[in-house]
Formats: C-alpha cells, structure tokens, sequence
C-alpha cells in the first residue's frame, strides 16, 4: 500500500516563498510574493494554497504583496481536532493578517474561502480593506436560499447534507488516491477547463492534497458546522453576527456556469454590500474562475483593487 504524502508535499516549488506564521494558536502554512499592499488569497474546497498560482503572480507583478494560505485544516498547516467554526475560521484570517506584520488587508476568497472574508469582513472590520469573493454568496444569502429555493440552491447544495454522515464521507473522498476530488473539480467547472493541458495537473495536485493525513476530515468539518450549527446557538449568534452590511468595497466574481453556488444566490446578497462594490461574472465559467479564467480573474481582481483608497493602490 502506497503511504499517504507528507504534509511538506504541498509546498510546490515556484517563484513564491513558503513559510509557517502561527496565528490565532496554531501554525499556518503560507506562500507570498511580490511587495506593496497585502493581498491575502483564501482558497475553498476541494483545493489549497496552490489554486491561487495565477493570482500570486499576477498579483505581484502588479505591486502587491500576494500571500496564499492553507487554510485550517488544509495542506501543510495544523489540523486541530476543533476549530472548525465560523468564529474561529474568521479568527485564524484575522491574526494572520496581523501576524504577517500588516494592519489591514484585501481578501480575496473562493468558495469556502469566500464565505469566510464575507466573515472576517463583517466580524474583524478593522483588517479588512476590502472584501472579492469569487464564487461565494454572502453566507446568510446562501442559507437562506437553501431553504427557500431547494430544488435551486438547495438540490446545487445537495454535498453539504450529505457530507454530515460520520466517516463514509472521508472515505468518499479518499478512496482510490482520492478519485473523487476529480469528480468534484469535473462536474463542479464549466466545459472549457477540462480540457485545457493545466486541468491534468490541478488534478494531481489536488487528488494528492486530499490524501494527506487528516486533510479529508478538517474539510468536512467546515461543512459540518456549518449545517449542524443552524440548530444550535452558536449558530444563531453567528446569523446575528454576519448579518450587517460591510464598512468596504466588495468584488462579487461569478461564473455564470457555476452548478454548486448558484448565480443568483450570489446576486441575493445585495443587502450585504459595502460602498463601491462590483459584481461581475464570467460566461462559460463554473465553479472556479481563479482556474478556469485565471487572467481574466486576476485582471479584474487588480482592476478592483485599484479604485481603492490611495493606501491600497499599487506602489
């Protein structure tokens, strides 16, 4: 039997610099380049840092300082048994900022990663100079339309239920070298992506980042949560303490083909928005612009960035 791969083994060699900052109790793994105003890139699921390679250099190349993160749980940064909530996820975002030596930052984020600057934005305002969520609703818009809408969003959303099952989930996802994390990134993207020469290898990087040890389980814990807490109180707070509308600008990117989070959930966030915010989307694309578009992804992300305050240009 072929032994799970090291964590070490996500640190995929480029232009960028790898290294641990330990944030909010525990260490994460990072990958930054380039020099100016953060920029700090949330990846979502099933993905880690690497999703963000396009961005990092592009980013960089445009007078920011681009830094991706293994989120919690992901990749080659820690994976505590607990801690998978919004308000500690929102926590982790918000002391890596600080730990990276910055007062405030732009977030931009996928998926998951979305839905957690939504978060940050609206529970730690004062490291947030603006918020870019790429594929990822504002987390009450996606609730509710889960609700409301379950042959829409909720049938799109139809992985989040069954992932509450304990175990055969993980295995779900790990069996065969990980074969489904290619199911996922198949069905979930628009027709283009699956053919271009790059899908072969975000398929094997990923398949392999599922396998490493403990990796399947913390991302299903997010789902979990995120689930089982609308019955509890912790998530009522959590409705309560998301539900304002966000002191930044917010950059909506969409792919218009996206099966999983649906482009009119992302437009129901309307009552969220910051001032100056932008929702664009993207014809032909699903669920992961960053990848399936990566120039046209990273030029409207700096497009945006660039009508920011004077402090948030590019030097």
């Amino acid at each position: 039997m072929t032994p799970p791969p090291d964590p070490s083994t996500v640190r995929v060699s480029g232009p960028w610099t790898h290294r641990d900052v330990s944030a909010n109790g525990i260490r994460l793994h990072v990958a930054e380049l380039g020099d100016g105003p953060l920029v700090l890139l949330l990846h979502g699921f099933p993905e880690f840092w690497w999703s963000w390679r396009h961005q990092l250099t592009g980013l960089a190349q445009a007078g920011y300082r681009a830094v991706a993160v293994d989120l919690r749980g992901y990749g080659d940064s820690d994976k505590p048994p607990r801690g998978y909530d919004g308000w500690t996820l929102a926590g982790d975002v918000a002391g890596l900022v600080k730990a990276l030596g910055e007062r405030r930052a732009d977030l931009v984020g996928h998926a998951w990663g979305g839905l957690l600057a939504w978060t940050v934005g609206a529970m730690h305002p004062r490291v947030v100079r603006s918020v870019s969520a790429i594929s990822a609703p504002h987390p009450l818009a996606l609730r509710r339309a889960i609700r409301r809408h379950p042959r829409g969003q909720g049938r799109a959303a139809g992985h989040v239920f069954r992932f509450q099952l304990p175990l055969a989930p993980e295995r779900w996802l790990t069996r065969d070298g990980a074969a489904n994390v290619e199911r996922l990134l198949r069905t979930w993207s628009g027709p283009k992506w699956t053919v271009v020469p790059g899908f072969d290898e975000a398929v094997r990087r990923n398949r392999a980042a599922m396998l490493v040890p403990g990796v399947a389980h913390s991302a299903l814990e997010y789902y979990r949560w995120a689930a089982r807490s609308q019955l509890r109180g912790d998530g009522r707070r959590f409705a309560e303490a998301v539900d304002r509308r966000l002191d930044v600008p917010v950059l909506q990117l969409h792919g218009a083909d996206d099966p999983v989070m649906l482009l009119s959930t992302a437009q129901a966030s309307a009552n969220w928005l910051g001032p100056r915010s932008e929702h664009r989307y993207l014809d032909g694309v699903g669920h992961f612009p960053h990848q399936e578009a990566p120039h046209t992804t990273t030029r409207t992300l700096i497009e945006f960035l660039a009508h920011g305050e004077p402090d948030h240009r590019p030097y």
